[in-house]
């Protein structure tokens, strides 16, 4: 493969975007311009013919939660093909279960306390809050997004909530965290790194009396300069993650006494926020090219 070969990319994407907010197309030129043609395929086409590419980026399957199995041997297919899996396989492994910021915390990083658990008994409940000393907790699945199936606890808990966490985390690991007020006033912090390189950061606030950061919640996104505490903790924890990702998005809760805490690192298929950055696209483009390349 040389610089001036033409070579093909898949964006994995849902079928169904529905009220989703992308805007992942902000990088295809950019990728274009380097030799690039770029094809939006759904991930769980079974005619996909993966040989005929050079590389797949996991763009967008965000509805792959509710189908983990066949989206990890959609993958190991790809991996298991000719192109190159942008981000490797192992880090989707390592991270499809929220059970990693465990491995994190063990190895130094700061991170949400949390508490895990393999299924729901309500005599656990009683407990959440006296591991947490917390007035309020925030319980959620192992694998998710978009804080579906994530509630606020507050006690006292009444008999339908019980029931409906029962019915929820059936047979369905789950984590639980005290909830950090700042959540409704400063948000999550999202920090982007391309190739190991810091690029971007925003600032999500959800709308008033809500604790969800996403905007499809209406939550207010806005571009920042991060604070140099704020880079140093997201640095250290990009130092800890092997294979080095293409790309990354930390996400991050201010605490006043424990300062910014990582509430995920999202290597599998994170929103980019590309539009909220003049250079991100190229930033992205640039690193993407140059991991494959050097795997060829």
């Amino acid at each position: 493969m040389t610089a001036t070969d033409k070579l093909r990319c898949a964006f994995l994407v849902m079928e169904s975007p529905g009220d989703f907010v992308m805007d992942h197309d902000l990088a295809i030129k950019p990728l274009e311009a380097l030799g690039w043609s770029v094809d939006c395929v759904p991930w769980r086409d079974p005619g996909i013919r993966w040989r005929e590419y050079d590389a797949v980026y996991i763009c967008t399957p965000w509805d792959y939660i509710e189908h983990p199995d066949e989206f990890l041997r959609v993958l190991s297919a790809i991996d298991r093909s000719r192109p190159v899996l942008v981000n490797d396989l192992a880090l989707v492994q390592w991270t499809l279960e929220k059970s990693y910021l465990r491995d994190l915390a063990a190895r130094g990083a700061a991170i949400v306390p949390s508490t895990w658990y393999r299924d729901f008994d309500e005599e656990y409940a009683s407990e959440f809050f006296a591991e947490h000393n917390a007035k309020r907790l925030v319980i959620k699945p192992l694998i998710g997004a978009n804080a579906t199936d994530t509630f606020v606890l507050q006690k006292p808990l009444s008999g339908q909530l019980l029931s409906d966490l029962a019915e929820t985390f059936r047979e369905r690991a789950f984590f639980v965290q005290p909830y950090i007020e700042s959540i409704e006033t400063e948000g999550e912090y999202s920090l982007f790194y391309f190739a190991g390189e810091y690029s971007h950061a925003i600032q999500k606030v959800p709308k008033s009396g809500d604790f969800r950061v996403q905007e499809e919640h209406g939550a207010n996104i806005r571009s920042i300069e991060p604070a140099a505490a704020l880079v140093a903790a997201a640095d250290k924890i990009l130092a800890m993650v092997s294979p080095s990702p293409v790309y990354a998005r930390a996400d991050f809760v201010h605490d006043e006494e424990r300062g910014y805490l990582l509430m995920e690192l999202e290597l599998i298929e994170p929103s980019l926020y590309l539009r909220t950055c003049a250079e991100a696209p190229e930033r992205f483009a640039r690193a993407f090219d140059r991991h494959v390349r050097e795997q060829a």
